[in-house]
């Protein structure tokens, strides 16, 4: 492990090392994509205060570009109010997990899947190509880092697959995911793909927080 010490994050983007330097984090073995993993990011307690507002508010999730599959994203989502101080102090927390300036991430997102809902495999990035690229990313640019968290342990199912790299991640409450969905400044990684495999029994929470090349608005 890296002395955390002599490690300083950059403004925008995640460095490797600085993750890295966390007590107790994995780095998944891959030269294809910087993946990395942290159990208890999270205390219970934090968890079951996140899972209580995302069953306020959660709604159907949405997907940006349609393409014809009316089940690829069939989980719901919520917006965490980034007014409330008890989600900044989440916030915060993962902005020097990931050590990226708070002002590049999006607001954090919590989505809850029940039994048979899953989000199929998909990539973060926004497709340069795609219809609604331009309503997307015209701003703040595309997506850089991805730290993912899990709330809760469902009974069954529920992991995060990443087929790419024959790598499956099975939740456990407060277990963090960060991943570098870029393989150099303006070129996406295609091996980040990956699916939110469906929940077999019981239901799964998380929170994502995306970051982007620009400031967020």
């Amino acid at each position: 492990m890296t002395d955390r010490t002599n490690v300083t994050p950059t403004a925008a983007d995640g460095d490797p090392a600085w993750i890295g330097a966390h007590p107790r984090v994995q780095r998944v073995p891959s030269r294809e994509l910087t993946l990395f993993i942290k159990r208890d990011f999270l205390s219970a307690e934090d968890c079951v205060a996140l899972i209580e507002r995302i069953e306020a508010g959660r709604r159907p999730s949405t997907i940006a570009d349609a393409n014809g599959d009316g089940y690829f994203r069939t989980s719901e989502t919520c917006d965490l109010d980034y007014g409330d101080p008890f989600v900044a102090r989440i916030d915060a927390m993962l902005a020097d997990f990931v050590g990226i300036d708070p002002a590049y991430g999006e607001p954090i997102q919590g989505q809850r899947y029940d039994v048979g809902q899953e989000f199929k495999a998909h990539t973060d990035y926004f497709d340069p190509k795609g219809a609604d690229y331009a309503t997307y990313c015209s701003v703040a640019g595309n997506r850089t880092w991805t730290a993912m968290v899990y709330l809760d342990t469902p009974i069954a199912g529920g992991a995060t697959r990443f087929p790419k790299i024959g790598k499956t991640v099975h939740p456990e409450t407060g277990k963090l995911l960060a991943w570098n969905n870029r393989l150099s400044p303006g070129i996406s990684n295609p091996t980040s793909l990956h699916h939110g495999m469906k929940v077999r029994a019981g239901v799964k929470h998380v929170i994502t927080k995306w970051y982007r090349e620009k400031p967020w608005g």
